[in-house]
């Protein structure tokens, strides 16, 4: 006798009746939405602390405020990807927190008209000069070009010839706003007409800024929602420490077992070599992934985050187990040569658990900064003692499909059975299931994901596996699942043993 879930085998009314089944026919689906967190303005219509989806620019620009740190990083991450579902949640300025500014001092004026190239945030701004400028003519020019820029995120005020930037919000992150000029030089056609002299304050950045951000309100609201691929704008401890609970492995987390909701989380972090050396090691998650920025990147850091979130985001979601290397991050300007880290000091970062990055030669200032390696900031587990099993983004991508396909699999082919001893007899079509029959589909499964290129050796995993009815509750069948992940190639390494002729004998 065939087990129904609908049709009642007492029903006395002639005819055929059909029941629809879906169990067999489910194939491995999983939602993956992107979500950019970050500061919003007054002039931002969408709430704080409140998740909503975003597709335009123009979008981004009412709900969070034009020149706004989200609607800065919603333009980067739709330059990279166009493809993720993208929802943000959008929190308020620091309600203590002082806004960053920064001042240009126009100390010479120009002897010669032309044109000077600004960049504010990595964000080009062109000021016509003319010979007859005085230095408070240029700095009103200058504050004129940057407010008629409203995707900048800064104001600008003129005062003789000072010019004072604010940033739009208040924060400690204002401080990442560089200021300069003539990025391209001379073979960009980018330099200060002639006479003119221009002097930034704070080595070419905004200053002053205060404040972190309050997120706990902010990751409340998201529930359990596929957001698997965070760009995270700050990197302060307090910010990172709330991100990896909510995404962390205890019980409340993403990766525990009550939620297992899953997901990620990218950043950055710029400074120099020695600080971030430094900085490496004070941190250590496994799902928290800092990319290490040199200071001359002209770009803000939420940009960088937002670009190598996006550009994980479409990867991963082609293939959770590719490395992420050679993969570009479009709209990221990098410093410019003899700024950039060295290979010695980008393997020394990537060792104390900062995702790197390097630019591939191309002009003077350099081509589209690529990722190098997608690292985690994980180093050590719970004893302090050095441990790899995280160190990189891919395994936990990789996981991440695994365990979703597993559940799926339990879920679609047993969602009401009943459980049996190996060994006990039942008719065809019962709906009965013993350790044995949950062993047999567990290698099927596994097999399809070897084949699909997630895992492999699969003859050690099925003598590895263990799948037996719990001695606690009979109701239980408890599982020691092994999957061999599958590696990446990330170097090849060669000993090139020349010889300048082969003996005759060979």
């Amino acid at each position: 006798m065939v087990d129904f879930n609908q049709i009642n085998p007492t029903y006395k009314l002639p005819g055929t009746s059909a029941e629809v089944d879906p169990s067999q026919a489910g194939t491995p689906v999983s939602d993956k939405w992107g979500l950019i967190a970050g500061f919003k303005t007054a002039a931002g219509s969408a709430p704080a602390d409140l998740p909503i989806a975003v597709g335009t620019q123009a979008d981004a620009d009412a709900f969070f405020g034009a020149g706004s740190m989200l609607a800065r990083m919603f333009t980067v991450w739709f330059a990279v990807n166009r493809t993720s579902p993208l929802v943000a949640i959008p929190i308020a300025e620091p309600g203590a927190g002082v806004a960053a500014t920064g001042t240009i001092t126009v100390s010479n004026a120009a002897s010669a008209a032309g044109t000077l190239y600004l960049y504010i945030a990595g964000q080009r701004v062109s000021v016509g000069i003319s010979a007859s400028d005085t230095t408070a003519q240029v700095a009103t020019k200058i504050a004129a070009a940057i407010n008629a820029v409203t995707a900048l995120p800064v104001t600008a005020a003129a005062a003789t010839n000072v010019v004072t930037l604010t940033c739009r919000w208040k924060g400690l992150i204002g401080n990442d706003i560089s200021m300069g000029d003539s990025y391209r030089g001379f073979y960009g056609g980018e330099f200060r007409p002639a006479g003119l002299a221009l002097t930034y304050s704070g080595s070419g950045f905004l200053a002053s800024g205060t404040g972190v951000p309050d997120w706990p309100n902010a990751i409340a609201s998201l529930g359990d929602d596929p957001y698997r691929f965070v760009a995270l704008p700050t990197n302060d401890s307090g910010s990172f420490t709330v991100w990896d609970t909510e995404y962390g492995f205890t019980d409340s987390g993403r990766w525990g077992w009550m939620r297992q909701s899953y997901g990620q989380i990218f950043s950055a972090k710029r400074d120099t070599y020695s600080n971030l050396f430094v900085y490496g090691p004070t941190n250590n998650s496994p799902v928290i992934h800092p990319m290490a920025v040199e200071v001359g990147s002209p770009t803000p850091i939420w940009e960088w985050t937002a670009a190598y979130a996006a550009r994980a985001a479409q990867a991963f979601t082609i293939d959770p187990a590719a490395p992420l290397q050679t993969l570009t991050l479009a709209g990221c300007l990098p410093a410019p040569k003899g700024q950039r880290f060295s290979k010695t000091q980008l393997n020394a970062l990537a060792g104390v658990g900062l995702s790197i990055q390097g630019t591939d030669v191309d002009g003077p200032t350099g081509g589209v900064p690529q990722i190098l390696r997608e690292q985690s900031s994980y180093q050590k587990n719970s004893y302090g003692v050095a441990d790899n099993a995280f160190q990189v983004a891919t395994t936990l991508a990789t996981l991440d499909v695994i365990l979703t396909r597993l559940r799926q699999s339990a879920t679609n082919k047993y969602p009401r059975h009943k459980l049996a001893d190996n060994g006990t007899r039942f008719g065809p079509g019962k709906k009965i299931v013993t350790p044995a029959i949950i062993k047999g589909e567990l290698i099927a499964e596994y097999s399809a994901m070897e084949y699909d290129g997630l895992v492999e050796n699969i003859q050690a995993f099925k003598k590895a596996l263990v799948v037996e009815r719990s001695t606690v509750d009979p109701n239980t069948v408890e599982c020691l699942y092994p999957p061999d992940l599958i590696n990446q190639l990330r170097r090849f390494n060669v000993r090139a043993q020349f010889r300048l002729q082969f003996p005759a004998a060979a």
